[in-house]
């Protein structure tokens, strides 16, 4: 998977479509990752004693791989990524402005 955590992602595709937020995790086995302040849903939480009361929580869930693409760093616009050799070392880099990510 090229998407790594700390990056920038756009959602391309779905209810947030448009928006964009940093990964916080990536599950390559489920070919998803958790976008923070993105694809919001509420959970139901017990009190944890007596004196609480239970509440309703918005939790972050993870979103699927092929609904992101990167942001281009000068740009700020959708990219794909590529990748070079730089003094031995093989980095990524933004398709659309040649820029490493």
């Amino acid at each position: 998977m090229n998407i790594k955590k700390g990056d920038n992602v756009i959602v391309m595709k779905g209810k947030d479509a448009g928006k964009k937020g940093k990964v916080l995790s990536v599950f390559v086995k489920e070919n998803r990752v958790l976008v923070e302040g993105l694809n919001m849903k509420k959970r139901h939480v017990k009190a944890k004693n007596k004196s609480e009361k239970g509440q309703t929580v918005e939790v972050a869930y993870p979103v699927s791989r092929s609904n992101v693409s990167l942001l281009d760093p000068k740009s700020n616009k959708p990219t794909r990524l590529g990748s070079k050799m730089v003094a031995g070392k093989k980095v990524r880099i933004a398709k659309k402005s040649g820029q490493e990510v």
